[in-house]
């Protein structure tokens, strides 16, 4: 068992997982930049695809070599979740606080399931079965349960504080532990730091808005109430100024996406 762990541990530190990483983190910045530039296209009337991972799935796919794009997203996807799930278990050792080392390993465990899920859906896209659908089938279905009304707004609140923790992460800046100290230093590193700084709070209030809608529904007891991103920036385009508002999130998603790139060439694991 020791040999075991101590075999896993040298590969959560191995110059390969570094490599494959860094991959996984420039198709996960090419799936924001397109869900960027799909909000854009929402925000000025030229909407194709829904602004949200899937319909960014299905706009690579729709690009010359676009299976291969997509492709190259489930493949990165699930380098992410090879990462996440070594990290759960058995990273972050040098942290002496049992509580603090279980909640970063738990975090890590989320992340992999969020990287996998998207890596599932980018397969189903690239297969041709990949579904343009939203979740209000899967939120009536949970709704009908006993206790349903409750379940979804547990998810609708728990998504809303997903979506606070990466608004404060941007604002304080604490992304940039993700970046090594050449990354953080200079007008390059300035220009990383305003990227992250952008990206995760316009990425953080985009969620917010998502967890919002499942609050919604969950409270009114009417599960088409309930939708993803694309939904969720729809309802933006209703309020004073939503237009405006909903550029602002986009070019912010893409910047999450161009901070991504950064992150991956400047890897702080």
């Amino acid at each position: 068992m020791n040999a075991a762990s101590s075999a896993a541990e040298s590969v959560h530190h191995s110059e390969w997982l570094d490599h494959a990483v860094r991959i996984g983190l420039v198709a996960y910045g090419v799936v924001h930049l397109m869900v960027g530039w799909l909000a854009l296209q929402l925000a000025l009337g030229e909407k194709e695809e829904s602004a949200s991972n899937t319909g960014a799935l299905h706009a690579l796919a729709e690009q010359p070599l676009g299976a291969a794009l997509v492709w190259g997203v489930a493949v990165g996807m699930l380098l992410l979740v090879v990462w996440r799930l070594l990290e759960f278990s058995f990273g972050f050792t040098e942290e002496t606080d049992t509580k603090k080392r279980w909640r970063k390993r738990l975090t890590s465990l989320g992340k992999a399931a969020v990287y996998g899920a998207l890596g599932w859906s980018a397969a189903k896209t690239a297969l041709g079965d990949g579904s343009k659908g939203g979740t209000d089938s899967t939120t009536a279905k949970v709704m009908d349960l006993p206790g349903g009304q409750v379940i979804v707004g547990a998810v609708g609140l728990a998504i809303m504080a997903y979506g606070g923790v990466l608004v404060v992460r941007g604002w304080t800046e604490k992304f940039t532990e993700h970046l090594d100290a050449q990354g953080q230093s200079g007008k390059e590193g300035s220009a990383y730091v305003l990227l992250g700084k952008v990206g995760y709070i316009a990425k953080g209030i985009a969620i917010i808005l998502v967890g919002g809608l499942f609050v919604y529904a969950a409270v009114e007891h009417r599960a088409k109430k309930s939708g993803g991103l694309d939904q969720a920036l729809q309802t933006v385009l209703g309020y004073p100024f939503g237009q405006v508002l909903l550029v602002a999130i986009g070019v912010g998603i893409a910047c999450y996406g161009l901070f991504c790139f950064a992150r991956a060439r400047h890897l702080s694991r």
